[in-house]
Formats: structure tokens, sequence, C-alpha cells
């Protein structure tokens, strides 16, 4: 049986080994990572957490609504038995009726009809198989990835695990941020307890790339769990951008990792020039579903399409 679970009632020890157990777990879903990206979060948990589905959860006008926190591209349902479609259906139809509003990522494991209402889009992310041995993946390269590690050895740039989480964020909004995404003060905050709280757990590696003259270009937050490195945040500088620096991380990254079973997850974009960068290391396209429910009153719809908007 699925039952829905506020916050205060879940049994946070429980959730997380369903989490370490499950056959599609990943750190998004842990409760402690959850407890920093969302607001607030509440959970639909079949038996006794033998399947668990964590809502992160808004509300507004006294109305509850889910939506999908920054900082975490999949959640939906993770089980410690085999998944299907209509496992994903069951967990869906449990949702409770005082939520009147979802839009959120189900995770790549979790599969229902291509022309269920509930669907409204696809993300794509990129994933790339570490097992085979260094030259074999070097080898999937495209020619351009290749003329750029070759451009930062070149230029003398080198690749270190020695630097501070917080220059790739400040690189990030910098050079990128500020003019591109929406995240605030806070929400920049929250990245940075996330990522040395990862770090506390050892699931966090950062690479950082300096040039010749020992000035910082760019750096990757790679968060690990359950055999999958996810590439969660990156930061560079415009300096990177001419010497291939960027190339040469992920080069370094695949390369420390190589012949070892685990997946390197780029974490995807629907920017035509990532995902070439992305696809440019060999790695193949992997798709999850976006769901929306929308059962908000007509006189609020309005604020639906600007919340959307904003997001």
């Amino acid at each position: 049986m699925i039952r829905y679970i506020r916050h205060d009632e879940i049994d946070f020890e429980k959730w997380d080994s369903c989490l370490e157990n499950s056959i599609n777990g990943i750190f998004y879903a842990y409760s402690w990572f959850l407890d920093m990206a969302a607001d607030t979060w509440d959970a639909l948990v079949e038996d006794d957490y033998r399947a668990v589905m964590p809502l992160p959860l808004r509300k507004k006008l006294g109305l509850y609504y889910v939506y999908q926190p920054y900082f975490i591209q999949q959640l939906g349902v993770f089980s410690t038995y085999s998944l299907s479609p209509a496992v994903s259906q069951r967990f869906l139809n449990a949702l409770p009726g005082h939520i009147r509003f979802l839009d959120y990522n189900l995770n790549t494991y979790n599969r229902i009809a291509d022309d269920h209402p509930f669907v409204y889009g696809k993300g794509i992310t990129h994933e790339l198989d570490l097992i085979p041995p260094y030259k074999q993946l070097f080898s999937n390269y495209s020619d351009n990835t290749a003329r750029n590690i070759k451009k930062a050895v070149k230029h003398g740039v080198f690749v270190t695990d020695h630097g501070r989480p917080e220059e790739v964020i400040d690189a990030f909004r910098k050079h990128k941020g500020r003019y591109k995404v929406g995240y605030s003060e806070h929400d920049y905050l929250i990245l940075k307890h996330m990522i040395y709280a990862g770090m506390h757990r050892g699931m966090v590696k950062i690479r950082y790339a300096y040039s010749e003259t020992n000035n910082f270009c760019a750096g990757i937050i790679f968060f690990t769990s359950h055999k999958k490195s996810v590439w969660l945040f990156s930061g560079s500088t415009p300096e990177a951008r001419n010497n291939g620096a960027m190339s040469l991380l992920v080069d370094h990254f695949i390369r420390e990792n190589a012949g070892k079973e685990m997946i390197l997850d780029f974490e995807g974009s629907s920017d035509a020039n990532l995902s070439r960068f992305y696809s440019g290391f060999g790695s193949k396209e992997c798709v999850f579903l976006h769901i929306r429910i929308n059962k908000m009153p007509l006189i609020i719809k309005p604020l639906v399409r600007a919340y959307l908007s904003l997001r």
C-alpha cells in the first residue's frame, strides 16, 4: 500500500536505507539533500519503505504545489524492487487531492506512456559508461574534443583537486550565472552547503583547472553515489573558453575513473552547444519524463503561468 506521509512523520533512517538499496538510487533523494534543496517535502511511501517518492512542496495562497528544486534534476519513484510503468502509475495515482499543482521530473528509470495526460515533456541527460579502458573511451571522443584537450595541454593548463568550491561558484556567478539563470543569493548559499555536506560524506569530487600562471580557469563539482558520478555544477572564466580547460577537466575525470564500474552523468541540457560538448566525449542521451498536473482554480491560473515563466 502506498501512503502519503507528511515531512514530520517520515522515518528518515528507513528513507535513506531505501535510497541506499534502491535499484535506481541517486543522491538527489537522500533526506539530507532534500532538506537543503527544498523548502519542505512530504512523500509517498510504499509499505515499510519498500519504495518512495519525494514531493518537494511550496504553499501559495493557501494551496500546496509540488515543484522541482534547483540543483535536483530528477526525482520520481525510487524502489528496492524492479520498476515498471505500472509502479510509476500506482504512485502517481496515490497523489493526494490537496496537492493542486505539480511540476516535476521523474527519473530515467520511471516510465509511463508517452501519451499519458500527466506527461508534459521530456528532459535529456547525457551518460557515459566508464567501464572500458581509457584508450577505448578516448577513441570515441569527437575530433573537436580531442583538439580542445591538446590545446589545453599546449597552453600549460593543469588539473588538480586542490582548491575551494567557492572559486567554482564565484566563476559561474561572475561569468554566466547573473545573465543566464535566476539563482538568488540564498540559492548559492544552499549550493555551497550542499557541496560541503557532500564532501563531509565522501560523495563529492571537485576538479580545478589552472593556467600555467596559476590562475583559476574552471572547475567541476561531481557528486557520486550508486556507482554514478553526476556533474552537479561548474564554473569557468573567459580564459577557459580560449584554452580548452573544460575539455581537459572532463578528460582528466574520465582518465582517472576509466575501468571502474561507474557512469558519468553530465546532467544534460536543452542547450544545443552544451549537448554537443557532452556528446563530444562519447556520451549517450538518456530521457527522463517531465510531468505536470494542474488542478488549480481558474482564478489562480495566471499566477501559475507566471511561476512557470520564472522557473
